[in-house]
């Protein structure tokens, strides 16, 4: 039997139903004593791509003051499992890897990708900062003053890239990602579990003050009409306004 766990993202883009998913298959595999890697993946030709924001937007229109509840009720639960968990994760990045997608794939502890995945952060592109703690996770893997440019200007970047810069140590045809990851995670799965979990405490120390300043940045900028404006612009496949209100 498998000391490997895969966790499958259901769909590209984050619904209430995939999210809900996700923390709770994460949470059992992070819990049960036989397992000691796991693999995160995606389906089809995506990883993931963040917030569904159709979903959003309807929660926006219902009431802006909650409609980012979901922060701390599915996106900090997940990245804090994904970073904390001790145990080895492995993101396997089969395609398109943006916004809370990119948070999970650098909260795992190593990343192989395709050589067709792009990535991007995309947050400040819909009047928002970053959350799923990559304000802090993306300066950690490619160094600050990318990081800022990354995150500032939101402009996607290549898989080659993301090696380059420090995203991702692997890189391999889109057919090989799960196989490599699952190769992977076997080679960790006979190592010492106990010692990967210290590893793993040292480099997530500070994840918590993180997550929340996050979480309390999103909510304020999710009143705001520059965040509106820009996702109803987004549905509506036009370029968003800002006007800094």
């Amino acid at each position: 039997m498998s000391a490997v766990a895969t966790v499958t993202l259901s769909r590209p883009s984050l619904t209430l139903e995939a999210k809900n998913a996700l923390r709770d298959e994460l949470a059992a595999a992070a819990a049960d004593p036989s397992v000691r890697a796991v693999v995160l993946t995606g389906t089809g030709k995506a990883f993931c791509v963040g917030q569904d924001l159709a979903e959003h937007a309807e929660a926006l229109r219902h009431d802006p003051t909650t409609a980012f509840a979901t922060i701390d009720e599915h996106y900090n639960p997940i990245v804090t499992l994904l970073a904390t968990m001790p145990k080895p994760v492995v993101a396997a990045v089969n395609g398109t890897c943006v916004g809370a997608g990119l948070g999970f794939a650098l909260a795992c502890d190593l990343r192989v990708i395709s050589r067709t995945a792009r990535f991007g952060t995309a947050f400040t592109g819909i009047g928002l900062t970053c959350d799923s703690g990559l304000s802090a996770s993306l300066a950690r893997a490619v160094g600050s003053a990318r990081a800022s440019e990354l995150v500032l200007l939101a402009e996607p970047f290549s898989a080659e890239q993301a090696v380059e810069w420090g995203v991702a140590g692997r890189l391999v045809e889109q057919a090989e990602v799960l196989p490599a990851a699952l190769e992977l995670a076997e080679r960790l799965a006979t190592g010492p579990t106990l010692a990967y979990a210290e590893v793993k405490r040292a480099n997530a120390f500070a994840w918590e003050q993180v997550l929340a300043a996050e979480g309390a940045a999103q909510a304020r900028l999710g009143v705001t009409e520059d965040h509106r404006g820009a996702v109803e612009a987004f549905l509506a496949k036009e370029t968003p306004v800002f006007h800094a209100r």
